[in-house]
């Protein structure tokens, strides 16, 4: 963005990913109000202006965070449990926010996706990958951005990311990175692991969150695209790595479980665009 010192809303700022995007965005030069829920003790970076509200209940009202240039929405209860009900008890939620942000001329919208929306896939996935998702979770994504894409693109900016596997910041997760500092917690010397050989895109959260700043200001890129590495890597030489990198007194016992028969062997998200927007600076 170009001009005035851009106003971002970023919804969702007390989740796992928020407080990254929310310093990524003040990096960039952004006014951050960032959105939690009522008696949130997120820390947050001191740049923002914290602003606690129920942005899904009937009676919010959008003016009440003041004038939003641009709006980073990451809000998303039980994101890590995936078959929870709350992902289609909300939808429409998400639905009517995101349509009045476009009936309110919010000019930027950027909304996170996920690569659970694809469903079982084998290779790349790109923007225009068929969704066939497995969980509630996949479910409710994939039929908002399909709303989405017939209500609110014609009427504004509106990016649609689709986030991979994120790591980092993992005592605030609920991944397997978690578990591996639980076990180490417990002092646990052996880990339950599976073959580990199949092959996903590790992204870290600050990264992702960078990528969503970035994308922010790119008003020009707009539809689906992915927000990953575009890199595969082996569960095993990941899970590895980070038992390294932590110094975790930990060893895999591969095989103790089987690899889940609906888990794909390698999927990994195309990049080009988000690399060329990263570009941009």
């Amino acid at each position: 963005m170009t001009g005035p010192t851009p106003r971002t809303i970023v919804t969702g700022a007390g989740g796992y990913l928020g407080p990254h995007v929310v310093s990524a965005l003040a990096d960039r030069g952004h006014e951050v109000v960032a959105v939690v829920r009522p008696g949130s003790t997120t820390l947050l970076d001191a740049r923002a202006t914290r602003f606690e509200a129920d942005i899904l209940a009937p009676e919010f009202d959008i003016p009440s965070w003041g004038r939003s240039d641009a709006v980073v929405h990451l809000a998303w209860k039980d994101g890590f449990t995936h078959n929870s009900r709350a992902h289609m008890e909300q939808l429409s939620a998400h639905y009517r926010l995101l349509s009045s942000l476009a009936d309110a001329d919010v000019a930027r919208i950027v909304a996170l996706g996920t690569m659970h929306e694809i469903g079982y896939w084998e290779g790349a996935i790109e923007a225009d990958t068929p969704t066939a998702p497995k969980s509630l979770y996949g479910i409710a994504k994939d039929a908002l951005r399909r709303a989405l894409e017939v209500d609110v693109a014609p009427r504004t900016s509106l990016a649609w990311a689709r986030a991979y596997y994120i790591y980092g910041d993992d005592r605030r997760n609920k991944s397997i990175f978690t578990k591996l500092l639980e076990a180490a917690d417990e002092g646990r010397s052996t880990f339950p692991f599976t073959s580990g050989r199949n092959e996903y895109d590790f992204i870290r959260v600050e990264e992702l969150g960078r990528q969503l700043a970035a994308l922010t200001d790119a008003v020009d890129v707009v539809g689906t695209l992915n927000c990953s590495t575009g890199v595969p890597v082996s569960l095993a030489a990941k899970v590895e790595e980070f038992i390294a990198e932590n110094s975790l007194a930990l060893k895999l016992e591969y095989g103790a479980f089987p690899d889940r028969p609906y888990d794909s062997p390698g999927v990994w998200g195309d990049a080009t665009v988000i690399r060329e927007v990263m570009s941009r600076g």
